[in-house]
């Protein structure tokens, strides 16, 4: 007979794989399936394609007018979420340093959070490389995160220098030594 110690640590190994699979299941139970990040990244890099279609179909319709940082999220949730279908859309993010971050979509599935940025005028161009290693900072204790996607609608191009800001945001961090977290960066620059 396994000893009382035992039995209490295969119940509490049981529980746990019971809530991973709750938290990765949608309303009707069914099991979101695991989407690679490279898909992610591949799926985003067909924004603007997505965009120009629905703007120059040629029927009459949906034309998508991107003016703000909402509009990128729903772009993006459009795009991503037929395939993501644990994909979940803009809910608070654990406090750190008295703040909480707002990410704007996580994949449970997937280990992901998407983070959209829109340039809004040249000062915010100027200024997104700190914005986005303070969400970097904020994003580094979630859980469920190992990839960290941003998202960057530029569209008057007013990022100074794009190939600097993605060689400061796209490396794999590390934190808390060799057996700790990591976390890897990844950034997306549409105009």
């Amino acid at each position: 007979m396994a000893d009382p110690s035992t039995k209490l640590r295969s119940a509490a190994v049981a529980i746990g794989g019971l809530s991973e699979l709750a938290s990765i299941t949608n309303e009707d139970g069914l099991v979101a399936p695991t989407v690679r990040i490279s898909a992610v990244l591949l799926a985003l890099k067909e924004f603007d394609a997505c965009v120009r279609y629905l703007n120059t179909r040629r029927s009459v319709g949906a034309v998508i007018n991107i003016q703000s940082e909402s509009d990128v999220q729903d772009v993006l949730y459009l795009l991503l979420r037929p395939w993501i279908v644990d994909l979940v859309y803009e809910s608070p993010a654990d406090k750190s340093a008295n703040r909480y971050v707002i990410k704007d979509f996580s994949s449970a599935a997937g280990r992901f959070v998407l983070d959209a940025k829109y340039i809004r005028d040249k000062d915010h161009g100027r200024l997104i490389s700190k914005e986005l290693h303070d969400d970097i900072e904020m994003y580094r204790t979630h859980p469920k995160c190992d990839d960290l996607v941003f998202f960057v609608y530029d569209p008057d191009s007013l990022i100074p220098d794009q190939r600097a800001l993605r060689e400061a945001i796209e490396v794999e961090r590390s934190y808390g030594g060799d057996s700790g977290k990591r976390l890897k960066c990844h950034l997306l620059v549409k105009p």
